[in-house]
């Protein structure tokens, strides 16, 4: 009879060490990226010419994501910017998600890849008389670095590629009927931030 009850003691413990040894689910928390950077990219226009000139264009753009770290190397949120144009000044507001590539850890350096996709308005924008612009689509795939230990705030280093759409009506000319642009921003961001 010893012999029968020692033997289940020892299934039991044996049975429940593993689950004793298990780590606690994660539990979502609130997760946080701002960022401050630059958009490099070229312009091919006219202005009152038949010929096209090219020109490179470096424009400033902040933005911050909020959101929930559902899961170690996800999360999920929203992102609000403000990207100044030469010709405009938009504030995109977008659904975001986050997600890092290595394995959660005690590792000081993570790779992350970020995709933000809304709609950029012209709430922020001055227009001279006669003149209205519009936002329009925005997507923005990417793909970072945090620098830090995971359960710190940590330093940001992205490289992301962002599309903006935009509308303006102009003035009109001497027998002009409408006078309409579509612009469409084709940007490389590169910012710098913190991730808490």
């Amino acid at each position: 009879m010893k012999k029968t009850g020692s033997k289940t003691v020892w299934l039991l413990c044996l049975f429940a060490l593993p689950l004793y040894a298990q780590k606690s689910p994660f539990k979502p928390v609130f997760t946080n990226m701002t960022e401050f950077g630059v958009l490099f990219g070229q312009v091919r226009y006219n202005v009152n010419t038949a010929a096209e000139n090219v020109s490179k264009r470096q424009n400033i753009t902040a933005q911050t994501f909020n959101g929930v770290q559902l899961r170690p190397k996800l999360a999920v949120g929203g992102t609000v910017g403000v990207d100044w144009y030469n010709a405009a000044l938009l504030m995109p507001v977008c659904a975001g998600i986050r997600y890092d590539l290595a394995q959660p850890g005690q590792k000081n350096l993570r790779v992350f890849t970020s995709l933000d996709t809304g709609y950029g308005f012209a709430w922020l924008n001055e227009d001279p008389t006669g003149y209205e612009t519009r936002g329009g689509w925005v997507i923005a795939p990417g793909i970072g670095f945090r620098i830090g230990r995971p359960q710190n705030a940590n330093f940001i280093l992205s490289l992301n590629y962002k599309r903006q759409e935009a509308n303006a009506d102009k003035p009109l000319g001497w027998n002009e009927i409408y006078k309409y642009e579509n612009r469409v921003y084709n940007r490389i961001a590169f910012r710098l931030g913190v991730s808490f």
